[in-house]
């Protein structure tokens, strides 16, 4: 089956990885805010 928006693996991550995000002030945030909020969630 075609999967029409398939975007390379690398390009996403290079996109919507963790460095991708370092980079930025607002992604900063993000980690930090997903991070404060993700230790409760993930350990189910």
């Amino acid at each position: 089956m075609h999967h029409p928006r398939r975007i390379s693996n690398i390009k996403r991550i290079r996109k919507l990885g963790f460095r991708a995000r370092m980079k930025t002030r607002l992604g900063r945030k993000m980690i930090s805010r997903k991070r404060r909020l993700g230790r409760r969630i993930a350990a189910a």
